[in-house]
């Protein structure tokens, strides 16, 4: 298969553009990395907690159900520890 590929003018250029796509979108990725570190940076310089505001940004990627689901079991484990009245 590799020697098919490395023969093949078509697919040796198939796969330079993929690796290539895949370059460009990891650059975009970075970029967006630095972005939103940037945010976050001027959340907690306007007196954010940095951390609530991670927690609600992954709460809000969840459906409602599994949202409940995750509070419930949570829930279940601080009375198993004594830690809610």
């Amino acid at each position: 298969m590799t020697t098919d590929i490395a023969d093949s003018g078509v697919a040796a250029e198939e796969l330079k553009q993929f690796i290539e796509r895949i370059e460009r979108l990891e650059e975009e990725k970075a970029a967006l990395g630095g972005d939103i570190k940037e945010v976050y940076s001027e959340l907690k310089g306007r007196g954010f907690d940095v951390a609530a505001v991670r927690k609600l940004v992954a709460l809000r990627k969840k459906p409602p159900e599994e949202r409940a689901e995750a509070d419930a079991i949570l829930e279940l484990y601080m009375q198993a520890l004594g830690m809610q009245a």
